[in-house]
């Protein structure tokens, strides 16, 4: 019997009328004669209301409590849609991610699979039991319960995807697809029908919200074919594998990220191994560097700046200012990153004067450029971000 992965986020699940709708979409799969396993996320703003109450007891809180505390929203959702399936009378069983098999490393609050055994799901397929899998969430070598970032349900979903060597994996979300640009601010934005990993990839980790980018990533690796639909209508989808029909346009999509911080060295010694030595600080503290500008060393020393994520501003700044004391360290989160991707524009030498001129006749200064052969980034003023998303996408998908 055919299986299919079906992930639905904290949205589709917030309240009791749509998860007993996500109920009908499971069982209507499982009847269609298909095994399934359903990874879910915490309902509605349950994760973020768990934060506030952490910070009401304790405001530092170590990571690995925060975990423990976290993961106990993927309890209440998937015990929920449980029990929304048994009162359709199909047999059904939920499990913790450790009980799912869901093995990561030690790092608590970011962590990363690191296998799925699949023993426990496989005797419950068996019985032709539907699984409701907690998404977000594992266990480590100290049987410690870990999690993995925001986002990473989708992740988990891929995971078991792969192990299970699932024929599909479904993305459920609020939207219907993946678009060209965020449609709750562009509203001209365009679904597309499909798009390949490396542009999937590229949007997701440049802001675009609807997938994970480690979840593209591992499903790009193990050739896992990821279907983008609603959990609210029965539009298509958007379908994201390796090789997608060549469309007229060039540009795929346009994403905006206003979750960054720009974090300045002025001052630094201009020896060999100086930059090696910083970054690797950094990733030693699991910090991921984004845009990264060095300059022409003069006078003994030169600058560097690069961009952070927000949440990992705070850690940044602590290896930065320990790192050389003599240097100047400033930090500026006032700030966008907007970029264009699309894997045919490297062949297109055109395409970045199109996008400064669009961001130039909009009025919007341009602070930093970052290129790769299928993305181009600009970092701006956050309070033009979305003015920037709607000219840049308006002036290359009609």
């Amino acid at each position: 019997m055919a299986l299919i992965v079906q992930k639905f986020g904290g949205s589709s699940v917030a309240n009791p009328e749509r998860v007993n709708h996500v109920a009908d979409i499971i069982c209507d799969t499982y009847r269609k004669g298909y095994d399934v396993v359903v990874v879910v996320s915490a309902q509605g703003d349950t994760t973020d209301d768990l934060i506030e109450k952490a910070k009401e007891i304790n405001p530092n809180a170590s990571k690995r409590e925060m975990d423990m505390l976290l993961s106990a929203g993927e309890q209440i959702s998937i015990a929920l849609l449980a029990m929304a399936i048994e009162k359709q009378g199909l047999p059904v069983c939920s499990l913790l991610g450790w009980q799912a098999g869901v093995h990561t490393d030690a790092i608590y609050g970011n962590s990363r699979i690191r296998r799925v055994d699949t023993e426990r799901m496989t005797a419950e397929l068996s019985k032709h039991n539907i699984l409701i899998v907690a998404g977000f969430q594992g266990i480590n070598k100290f049987d410690d319960i870990t999690t993995l970032g925001r986002g990473g349900s989708d992740t988990s979903a891929v995971s078991l995807a792969v192990a299970l060597k699932a024929e599909k994996c479904q993305i459920f979300t609020d939207v219907d697809g993946v678009y060209t640009a965020d449609p709750r601010i562009v509203k001209n934005a365009q679904k597309l029908d499909e798009i390949n990993y490396n542009e999937m990839l590229e949007l997701a980790t440049l802001g675009a919200q609807v997938l994970h980018n480690r979840s593209v990533e591992m499903a790009q690796k193990y050739a896992v074919e990821l279907e983008v639909l609603s959990s609210i209508t029965n539009n298509k989808g958007t379908i994201v594998k390796e090789n997608v029909e060549v469309e007229k346009t060039i540009i795929r999509g346009v994403a905006k990220d206003d979750n960054i911080a720009r974090i300045s060295i002025v001052g630094l010694q201009d020896v060999p191994g100086v930059a090696f030595k910083l970054f690797d600080r950094l990733a030693q503290k699991r910090v991921n560097v984004d845009i990264i500008l060095q300059s022409v060393g003069r006078d003994g020393t030169k600058d560097i700046t690069f961009t952070v994520s927000r949440d990992q501003q705070e850690v940044a700044m602590e290896v930065v200012t320990a790192f050389d004391p003599q240097a100047k360290v400033s930090c500026d989160n006032n700030i966008s990153k907007v970029s264009i991707v699309g894997s045919g524009m490297e062949s297109h030498p055109s395409v970045a004067a199109k996008m400064f001129e669009a961001l130039y006749a909009a009025d919007i200064n341009i602070q930093m450029i970052n290129t790769s052969e299928i993305r181009i980034s600009v970092l701006i003023d956050i309070n033009d971000s979305n003015k920037a998303l709607k000219a840049v996408h308006d002036a290359f998908i009609k």
